[in-house]
């Protein structure tokens, strides 16, 4: 039997005297990132604050074919709500519109998908986060030179995925004003912290200067810093990244800690994606919005402290 990665968390409702028991289905595009655990834990949090919901989570593990034999087994299972975070924008589109046509409710939550099978879109902008993110390098540039010129690595997450898409969109659009910033390397990590580290200390080896990385998300970043670090140059460029977690080991502490010069806030969306789901379960007649729209929030020294008290 092929093993599809389901149930790796599972919320177990009581009878509830008899009311109605709504089985809710999300599938994850990886458990590896600390941004993904977080939404899992949150997602757990929140959806067990209602008794007559049991959550299922499945873990794709970055693998297009999994995540489709994920949600292929949830659909066979006829969930009431089926809330999918995409690995990849395209492979599991097709599974997702299998998903309506039978009726069951979908949430697309975060990554977007490249036809909108889905009921609702829940996420933030991820290409004003990259202009965002354009907008801060080019001004740190500016004061560093007296103009906007320097080098920068792109450390880029997995291909194909909306957010990396964006993140490096956005950014590039900004650069493309200053002909004076070059992006020197662009290597692909995956998202993943260890995988950044070594395509970083490959770039350190082939570029003599760099005076900015911008990790697309933070683990990337931290990584990038690791490995610069490590050769002892950490300080003669500045590292950027996205996602802007809480905890010890979160993107404001490593602003914070002056290994990261900004991050830029991705919300989980899990507290909005519960809300409307909950109300799409409970409300007969509650129609969501196609898509809803999280804002997003810059992490710099300034306000670092203040934002990781509120964590």
């Amino acid at each position: 039997m092929k093993r599809t990665g389901i149930a790796i968390a599972c919320l177990l409702a009581c009878s509830c005297g008899g009311k109605k028991q709504f089985f809710v289905a999300f599938s994850q595009a990886n458990n590896a990132e600390p941004y993904r655990a977080a939404q899992n834990a949150l997602m757990t949090k929140l959806w067990g604050q209602h008794p007559d919901v049991r959550l299922v989570i499945s873990d794709a593990q970055q693998d297009n074919s999994k995540q489709i034999g994920n949600v292929e087994a949830f659909i066979r299972q006829k969930p009431d709500l089926l809330i999918v975070a995409p690995n990849e924008r395209t492979a599991v589109t097709d599974v997702m519109r299998t998903a309506l046509d039978q009726q069951i409710p979908v949430i697309c939550l975060e990554r977007d998908v490249s036809l909108p099978n889905y009921t609702t879109y829940i996420h933030s902008d991820n290409l004003e986060i990259g202009r965002a993110a354009g907008v801060f390098i080019a001004d740190y540039l500016k004061k560093k030179y007296g103009e906007a010129k320097g080098n920068v690595v792109s450390m880029r997450g997995l291909l194909g995925v909306e957010g990396e898409i964006n993140r490096d969109k956005g950014a590039k659009e900004v650069f493309a004003q200053y002909p004076g910033i070059k992006i020197v390397a662009d290597p692909v990590a995956d998202w993943l912290q260890d995988k950044a580290k070594d395509r970083m200390a490959e770039v350190l080896r082939a570029q003599p200067h760099i005076d900015v990385v911008y990790g697309h998300n933070d683990p990337m970043a931290i990584g990038a810093w690791i490995a610069a670090h490590d050769l002892g140059v950490q300080n003669e460029m500045i590292f950027v990244g996205v996602d802007g977690l809480g905890g010890d080991s979160g993107g404001i502490k490593k602003v914070m800690d002056g290994v990261l010069a900004a991050t830029f806030v991705y919300p989980l969306c899990v507290d909005k994606a519960v809300e409307i789901g909950n109300r799409m379960l409970h409300e007969p007649g509650f129609r969501p919005e196609r898509e809803y729209v999280i804002p997003s929030t810059m992490v710099t020294k300034e306000n670092a402290a203040k934002l990781y008290a509120q964590q």
